[in-house]
Parts: structure tokens; sequence; C-alpha cells
């Protein structure tokens, strides 16, 4: 006879242990440590070098605010803004010509901006100064007539020389982001019974501000450095005021890094505002935007706390 065998007092099954933690130990990237090293020490020798040099430093910091900088830093400002009006204005006109199917628009389109893009701004704005000594006079019948000296001001040839060769550069940014656009949007607005203007306003310009942008905020920062050409044609600014200050002062070299410091603080405001911008137009075509400069900041420091651990 055999007894029955309760299986509800046998030992009980122990539940499985749990995986233990993998301890990541983290590549060890030598070449990285090796780059900041030599980058550090290159930086250490050019600070070393400039150290030698018999520079008045504190030049800088003395005429940093003073009201002739300040002043050209203000007429710097202005004539990117005037030019970059021109340029965009002047660029998005010759985009739509270049692509309109009239032979002629085109044409004048094509030969402008191969013109303007083939020749150096230095020498149009010694073209623009210099037609004086080719014309006496500016005669446009009943509407304007006057010396030439007097209508071609420093500001004028400024104007002329930085915003019609920008335009230029303009329309070939203006006509690849209308290209960019599909061309079926266009077609269905004009099934909608659009006009062709109403299709640019409405569907196709709003679409290409994604690819005209970024170009744009470059141009506007190259513009800016682009300015200091204009001293050439007697337009101060802010170069130009350094460089007389800087003769007047006895330290030419130290005026120049002056200039050169307002130059890289204008560009890093416009940079940012740049970024913002691209920020803007890029809400349709990425699931999630950009981080700003402060957050990428903040990343980046959170990083470096944790890499330190």
């Amino acid at each position: 006879m055999t007894a029955d065998i309760d299986k509800t007092t046998g030992p009980q099954d122990t539940p499985p242990a749990g995986p233990e933690a993998i301890k990541a130990v983290p590549v060890r990237h030598y070449g990285r440590y090796v780059s900041a090293v030599i980058a550090i020490a290159l930086l250490v020798a050019i600070i070393y070098a400039f150290g030698q040099g018999k520079i008045n430093w504190n030049a800088v910091p003395d005429y940093f605010f003073d009201h002739r900088i300040i002043k050209g830093v203000g007429q710097t400002m202005l004539l990117t803004v005037l030019s970059m009006v021109i340029g965009i204005v002047g660029g998005i006109l010759l985009a739509v010509m270049r692509l309109s199917k009239n032979p002629v628009t085109s044409s004048i389109a094509w030969f402008y901006i191969w013109f303007f893009r083939g020749t150096p701004v230095l020498v149009q704005l010694f073209v623009w100064f210099n037609l004086g000594l080719v014309f006496e006079y500016i005669n446009l019948g009943p509407i304007y007539k006057n010396y030439w000296s007097d209508f071609m001001t420093p500001l004028l040839t400024a104007l002329l020389g930085l915003g019609l060769n920008e335009a230029a550069y303009m329309a070939e940014i203006c006509r690849a982001g209308l290209l960019s656009v599909d061309e079926g949007q266009t077609e269905a607005s004009h099934a909608l019974g659009m006009s062709h203007g109403k299709t640019l306003r409405r569907i196709v310009i709003p679409q290409a501000m994604r690819v005209i942008v970024p170009p744009t905020g470059n141009e506007v920062i190259n513009m800016l450095k682009t300015t200091s050409l204009v001293s050439a044609v007697q337009f101060y600014e802010l170069l130009r005021y350094a460089q007389d200050i800087g003769q007047t002062s006895g330290a030419p070299v130290e005026m120049l890094f002056l200039a050169a410091a307002w130059y890289l603080i204008l560009t890093s405001v416009l940079s940012v505002g740049q970024y913002y911008i691209e920020r803007y137009y890029a809400r349709g075509s990425s699931r999630s935007l950009p981080d700003t400069p402060f957050q990428k900041i903040r990343a980046n420091m959170l990083s470096l706390a944790s890499w330190r651990r």
C-alpha cells in the first residue's frame, strides 16, 4: 500500500535571483586627452608670443567705449541693415526674374548675378566712388539734376556698393529656396484660382523660408564684416574711427584689436538672433525643436559634472 505524498509539504522552490547590475567601464578616449593637451599648449604659446610684444593693452579698455567708437558701431550697424534690406529686396526680385519664363527678364537677371558675383566688392565700391571723374553731372531729366560729387556721398557709395553686390548673392539663395518647394503645391494653388503673386506670398515663400533663412543669416554676419571695406571710400564706420584714434593716440595696433573685439561682439549677437529665427521656422519640419544656446550650455555643464564623478 503506497502512501500518498503531500506535495504541499515539500520544500518550496526559491525564486531565481535577479540579474546583477552591469558594471560598465567607460571607454577611455586617449586621443581626446592628447588633442586637448596639444590645443591648450598651442593656446598658451600664442598668448605667450603676444605677451612678448610691445603692446599697450591698457589702451583697449581706455578707448573701448569712446564716443567715436560707439558712433562707429552705430554707423556699422546702420550700414549693415540698410545694405541687407537692399540686398534682400533686390535678391527676391532677381530670383523671381530668374525663374520667369520670359527670356528677357530671365537674361537680365542672369547677367546681373554674373557680373556682380564675378567682380570684387571693393572694386565695385571704387567704381561708384570714382564715377565723378567721368560724369560731371547726374541728369535724370525733370526728376533730378545735380553735380555727381554732391549726389554720390560716401553713404550712398557704400549702400550701392554693398547692397547691389549682396542682391546678386541673395538672388541665388532665394532661387534655391523657391525651387525647394514642390511644384505640385503651385499647381494646386493655380487650380484653386490663386494668382501667381498670391501663390508666391501665401504658399511658396512661407515654405521656402526654411531654406532661405540659414544662409541669409550668414550673409548678414558677412555683411557686418564687409562694411569695414567702406573705409576706403571715406565713409566713417567702426574701422575708420578706430584707425583715426590709433593714429592720434600712438596705438594703431591696439585700436585694431579693439575694432576686432567689437566685431566679435556684434557677430555673436547676430549669431544668437539667427539661431532663434532658424528655430522658429523649423517648427513645422522637425518633431522636436533644437535646444537653445542656454539649454546647450546647461546640458554641457551637467555632462561635465557627471564625467568628473
